[in-house]
């Protein structure tokens, strides 16, 4: 390393980034979109805000989607997502015209605000930023490989752009951005300056991405990080066709006891005779994500065939749920959001600015060799 000349760790950097340029700078930008993607929605969309004037205590989950079934009888009610304090619930279900439906159900006033039939623009931005976009074939997509690769992208720059910047550390209590200076140098410095205070940011982004592409490996490979959830015993359901002893509020009852901090997030209802009910959640631990905590209910006998929690994850399916939080910055709240939303800015600058100082110096060299040319 050491033997190493400035100038070809320089080289370095730049085919770190610039074979892949585009792509890379498209997911920056696309995964700082996706980490307000809630609060855009919020922003630009009314039926999606949970209005709660009168300070109202949230409904029970059962009660709303009791609510979607009364407005639609014929309708086949799937799961239950909720989000932000200030963004509805939505309860997924299909009907007879309607293949796929989402009910955006305001859990204070018990409002069916909105009924969307396509796609989110959450869930539009996650899939963008996730995999481009690009089909899953059986267990993998490509675009899930190209996305997650980048985190050699982001390592590889991080380490060679501190080699070429010697004392780097300066940067923290001597910020220097020459604006009177000409543009190569003005872009030079604020491409420096941002690259040393994003230090953290960038190993965070390359760490999480290398748990992403090791992940998307064992998807690929059927190796299963967690269980599949169970299905009801073949014994255990009734020869008539008599409904479920257990109703969701029941459910809903059953997983709150056993573990008082979760707070639910995605519930999946029976879809036939041995299914169950999954409730889906977070809880206390602002590291972990949405669905650390998990129950399977066996919605006959009312008993809890299989669950996990924080304490109970291997090391393999900690990383896992750890993963999202500290990806998309919602371990703290809309603090952390906008923190990551700040950075994630920095970051695609970056990769702007990185292109503008090679294209500004290939021009150079370009100029340089045309005059010697003719000299």
């Amino acid at each position: 390393m050491a033997m190493l000349s400035n100038k070809s760790w320089f080289k370095l950097h730049g085919w770190c980034s610039l074979p892949v340029w585009l792509i890379f700078c498209f997911v920056c930008l696309t995964g700082t979109i996706a980490v307000l993607s809630h609060e855009l929605t919020w922003l630009t969309n009314p039926a999606a805000r949970a209005s709660n004037p009168q300070d109202k205590p949230a409904l029970p989950i059962s009660q709303l989607v009791a609510a979607v079934q009364q407005k639609f009888p014929t309708a086949d009610v799937s799961g239950v997502m909720t989000f932000e304090p200030y963004l509805v619930h939505a309860i997924t279900f299909t009907d007879h015209d309607k293949p796929y439906a989402i009910a955006y159900v305001n859990q204070y006033s018990g409002e069916i605000q909105e009924i969307n039939e396509g796609l989110t623009f959450i869930g539009f931005m996650r899939s963008l930023h996730g995999w481009l976009l690009f089909p899953w074939q059986q267990s993998y997509s490509v675009g899930y490989y190209l996305v997650s690769a980048m985190a050699f992208v982001m390592l590889g720059a991080l380490i060679t752009g501190l080699m070429v910047y010697k004392k780097f550390w300066r940067s923290f209590t001597q910020p220097k951005v020459r604006l009177t200076a000409n543009k190569a140098t003005v872009l030079a410095d604020l491409h420096r300056l941002a690259g040393v205070w994003s230090i953290w940011f960038l190993m965070l982004m390359s760490a999480t991405g290398f748990w992403y592409l090791a992940q998307a490996i064992m998807w690929h490979n059927e190796i299963d990080i967690e269980p599949h959830a169970p299905i009801v015993a073949i014994n255990e359901v009734p020869t008539d066709s008599q409904s479920p002893k257990l109703s969701l509020a029941d459910a809903m009852d059953i997983a709150t006891k056993r573990f008082p901090q979760l707070q639910p997030s995605f519930i999946m209802l029976p879809e036939h005779q041995r299914g169950m009910y999954q409730i889906s959640g977070g809880g206390d631990h602002i590291f972990y994500d949405q669905y650390a905590y998990a129950l399977s209910i066996n919605p006959w006998t009312g008993i809890i065939a299989s669950e996990k929690s924080p304490e109970s994850l291997t090391a393999v399916q900690t990383l896992m749920h750890i993963a999202d939080p500290l990806h998309y910055g919602t371990l703290g709240g809309l603090w952390t959001k906008f923190l990551w939303f700040f950075f994630g800015v920095i970051l695609t600058g970056m990769s702007i600015t990185g292109f503008m100082m090679w294209a500004t110096r290939l021009k150079k060299a370009m100029r340089e060799d045309a005059a010697s040319a003719f000299a």
